[in-house]
């Protein structure tokens, strides 16, 4: 209970930091916030299929790159930000439900590198269908449109602490959401389907539907994070597809814990924090930056989260109590 009680009040700390930033931070520092909110969901998304359902995915930058299209093609037609972002959660969890009857027939590295290759599929479309994503120029001049009911009520989102606002309030409703499902049965499912597929289909439970759905939840969510970034980046382009882009989601869930729901935000959070940082000093960063993330993960096991509940937190109780 204490331990509940603890996370109830971070969280409310949290919300009122983010509710507060624009008043004191700076655009970038608003920016990479954003930056950090869009992971966080893209990562919650992944960790959906690895920590709960026990699949590795390789290709959720194809999701992601097919939820950025599909908004950039709509903002572009239709400037509605909410119409876009709907658009592209659609088009990304559309996909996922295709291509999820072909993987979820394999398991471990079967469905991995099944994944992976419809991942750089997508990637080659994005590069080759240039009358849809205009090739390697990308999509350009992507609006950060209103929000609102055209000719009745808009709000302009071209100020980056409106769109900030927008972003927060869209993610923490995903994060809460996807909260509120890893407490349901479907999860607990999913968790039976981790440990032992085996049993839980002599248990009479049909795990290739519910790995199914697991895979259309994460793409949802994959595409949710890649709608949000054409209004703030202006463009898109197929890099974002490319198959080093899924390895973002993989590494921030090991860094924060994949067995732990906040895990992944936590993770998003010390990943674009430690790249920003190391970006500024060398322009070898990707060795640096690796190195320093095999050194996290190795010697944080489990993940920062873990670690901090199991060693840190005890600890400081351990201080307080001598102290009282």
């Amino acid at each position: 209970m204490e331990r509940k009680a603890h996370g109830y009040l971070f969280t409310w700390i949290l919300i009122a930091f983010l509710l507060a930033l624009p008043f004191f931070g700076g655009q970038y520092v608003l920016y990479m916030v954003i930056q950090i909110l869009i992971l966080s969901v893209f990562a919650l998304g992944f960790n959906l299929l690895l920590g709960y359902t026990g699949l590795l995915s390789f290709g959720q930058a194809g999701f992601f790159a097919v939820g950025a299209y599909a908004s950039a093609k709509v903002l572009l037609v239709f400037p509605s930000l909410i119409l876009g972002v709907g658009a592209g959660v659609l088009a990304g969890a559309l996909a996922a439900a295709i291509l999820g009857v072909l993987c979820v027939r394999h398991t471990r590295i079967y469905f991995s590198m099944l994944t992976l290759s419809f991942g750089m599929m997508i990637y080659s479309l994005a590069w080759k269908w240039r009358e849809v994503t205009g090739g390697d120029d990308g999509l350009v001049g992507i609006p950060r449109a209103p929000m609102g009911i055209p000719g009745i009520f808009q709000l302009d989102m071209s100020p980056m602490s409106h769109y900030y606002y927008f972003v927060v309030v869209v993610c923490l409703g995903a994060i809460f959401l996807l909260r509120r499902m890893v407490q349901s049965p479907f999860v607990l499912i999913l968790k039976g389907i981790r440990d032992s597929e085996t049993r839980a289909s002599f248990a009479g439970i049909p795990v290739r539907r519910y790995k199914l759905l697991a895979f259309i939840v994460a793409g949802a969510y994959a595409a949710l994070a890649g709608s949000l970034l054409p209004p703030l980046e202006n463009t898109v382009t197929p890099p974002i597809a490319h198959w080093t882009h899924s390895a973002e989601p993989v590494m921030v869930t090991l860094l924060g814990g994949i067995y732990s729901f906040y895990g992944p935000i936590v993770g998003s959070f010390f990943f674009y924090i430690l790249k920003d940082v190391i970006v500024r000093f060398t322009q070898y960063w990707l060795i640096c930056f690796g190195a320093i993330i095999v050194f996290l993960v190795l010697a944080f096991r489990g993940g920062l989260v873990v670690f901090y509940e199991e060693r840190i937190l005890p600890w400081l109780r351990g201080r307080i109590t001598k102290g009282g």
